[in-house]
């Protein structure tokens, strides 16, 4: 499906999310729930048009992408956060429009994607995210992170290989992940090791009726 095309009629039936409306979600956002909420109305409607998001996704903008994304939230210390691999803008975009105190930098090597990180940013009002485009590898010598995140990239093996020369010298990560999270953590223990670095699996929750999002908290021994 091309950026130019319309989502068949039968997909836009899709678009009925249950949460969309749900004031249980405007009070757990808060001050940032305008941001938020432009945010998720940009992806849904134009995510799937241009690649972002898959059309079944429309249903669950809100618990599968936006809520996912704002688990990582408590996790992300102080100072500069980095988002690697931030395609649709999940979660860094969430991240710079529930904290618009922190810098946010999204680092994202397709040139449509960046292209779209940019515009996302600017039709809502999200001011403190700084778009980068390349790979976690091509940008150390220019970005220096207090905090890495990422979501559905790559490996924990492969990120702390990737993402820890972005670090500062009390530089920590956190990443979105799945419940073989532990076993992940498991066989990268040897990566972990020789970065100085230790992990630790969270169970983070949102809304009582959405299912906790599993965060990784990577830190230095």
């Amino acid at each position: 499906m091309s950026e130019n095309e319309e989502v068949p009629a039968e997909l836009r039936t899709l678009a009925n999310d249950p949460l969309e409306g749900d004031p249980a979600v405007a009070e757990f956002f808060g001050d940032s729930f305008e941001r938020v909420e432009s945010f998720a109305n940009l992806l849904a409607d134009q995510g799937v048009l241009r690649g972002l998001i898959g059309p079944r996704e429309l249903t669950r903008i809100w618990e599968r992408h936006i809520l996912n994304s704002a688990a990582v939230v408590p996790f992300l210390g102080t100072g500069t956060i980095v988002d690697v691999g931030s395609g649709a803008g999940l979660p860094g975009l969430v991240i710079a429009a529930m904290l618009p105190e922190r810098t946010v930098v999204l680092v994202e090597p397709m040139e449509r994607r960046t292209a779209w990180l940019f515009e996302a940013a600017e039709r809502c009002g999200i001011d403190n995210a700084i778009v980068v485009r390349g790979r976690a590898e091509e940008v150390r010598e220019s970005v220096e992170a207090d905090v890495v995140t990422a979501r559905a990239v790559a490996s924990i093996d492969k990120l702390v290989k990737w993402c820890a020369p972005l670090l500062s010298d009390q530089g920590s990560m956190a990443f979105l992940k799945g419940r073989s999270a532990p076993d992940e953590l498991e066989r990268a223990k040897y990566v972990l090791r020789r970065a100085g670095l230790v992990g630790e699996v969270h169970d983070a929750a949102t809304l009582a009726s959405v299912e906790p999002t599993t965060v990784v908290t990577l830190t230095r021994a």
